[in-house]
């Protein structure tokens, strides 16, 4: 059978369509893209807010803060072992599916060596007794935890807890106009109600898909990458008679849902901001559709830092970051764009138009505000 081939400009301009990255949405609220995304990478605790006010004409961050503090969405870690924005639901299914890939990333780490012989069940059953009296933070759970096994690195334990352990970050982290240091409690405690138990084969014919929708059409190699999961071609095969396949330019099949959207690749895409941490970047093995490899080291730094982008024709062409100085009358927040490529007099007018009112949003109390767009970086 002969797939149709797509091209990277076909795969970027279906890639933007269902990020709401192409026509933002003017319909959806701020709680059906997350649960759409399957989720938003939330390293930094702000980015979730960035990037849904890329995706959505009409968001306000108050939206994403009344939803974390009613519980309708939860920070916690998940696919690829990263901290995430899921909702509710999401976080009870998706939870124990992505604890064989947890498991895996911790006997990697340092700390496997550091937590000595603390037997994990009895670690985690006294962990859920002392977080079900309140939720802690770090420091008082190295104390609590050191002190029932000295012999055992309280930080490893810590570490151990948060991969064995289905945790979330309680709020005020997480909200943008406050926040404060990581507080845990169990999703169960958290949530009210137990994580989603049966056939983890059923759970993952029904995600597998989600994601498809959302960031293919993609190859095994990318979801795996998406998820951090393994073994999902058996998965794929599984599904084959329900989705549609395609070739990318290098003979890879593709996989995707069917009726999904593919735009035409001279689609035309204004220039736009990304946020930082954004999933655009980090769901496939093949970041290709959307970021030149000679452009990764500027985007993505050390310790997983992932930069703000702005999108040229689509495609990755810069970064950007805002820069905060002074308090109450003295407070002022610049976004400053360094661009990788010149810029058309219409794409720096579409940036600094975008950033103006990013600003407004994202620093109402700022005395002043002001986008700078620099020369392309060499």
């Amino acid at each position: 059978m002969t797939h149709p081939v797509l091209g990277p400009r076909a795969l970027n301009r279906a890639l933007l369509e269902r990020q709401l990255l192409l026509t933002p949405s003017a319909s959806l609220t701020a709680l059906e893209v997350v649960e759409w995304l399957v989720g938003m990478q939330s390293q930094a605790p702000g980015a979730p807010y960035l990037g849904l006010w890329t995706r959505l004409e009409d968001f306000s961050f108050t939206e994403l803060e009344t939803l974390m503090t009613e519980r309708q969405v939860v920070r916690m870690v998940l696919m690829r072992g990263t901290v995430h924005l899921v909702g509710a639901e999401d976080a009870l299914r998706l939870r124990p599916l992505m604890q064989p890939m947890l498991d895996r990333s911790f006997r990697r780490t340092p700390f496997a060596r550091r937590v000595g012989e603390v037997e994990r069940g009895e670690m985690v059953a006294v962990a859920r007794e002392l977080l079900g009296r309140e939720p802690l933070g770090p420091a008082e759970l190295r104390r609590e935890l050191g002190a029932r096994w000295p012999e055992a690195d309280p930080g490893a334990l810590v570490h151990a807890l948060r991969l064995w352990a289905p945790l979330v970050q309680v709020v005020p982290r997480g909200l943008w106009s406050r926040g404060g240091g990581p507080r845990y409690a169990t999703v169960e405690d958290w949530l009210g109600r137990p994580m989603e138990s049966g056939s983890v084969g059923a759970a993952l014919d029904a995600v597998v898909p989600r994601y498809l929708a959302a960031f293919g059409p993609a190859t095994v190699a990318d979801v795996q990458k998406w998820c951090g999961l393994t073994g999902l071609r058996e998965v794929l095969d599984r599904l084959r008679p329900g989705l549609r396949s395609f070739r990318d330019e290098n003979g890879r099949e593709l996989y995707d849902v069917p009726g999904a959207p593919l735009p035409d690749p001279a689609t035309p895409v204004p220039a736009r901001l990304v946020a930082d941490f954004d999933n655009l970047l980090l769901s496939h093995a093949d970041r290709a559709r959307v970021l030149d490899d000679a452009y990764r080291t500027r985007v993505m730094g050390v310790n997983g830092l992932v930069r703000g982008t702005i999108l040229v024709d689509g495609f990755v062409g810069g970064i950007w970051g805002i820069e905060r100085t002074g308090k109450g009358d003295r407070a002022s927040a610049t976004l400053t764009v360094t661009p990788f490529v010149p810029l058309s007099a219409e794409d720096g007018e579409a940036l600094e138009a975008q950033g103006a009112r990013l600003l407004m949003a994202s620093d109402p109390g700022a005395a002043t505000r002001a986008v700078r767009i620099g020369p392309p970086a060499p």
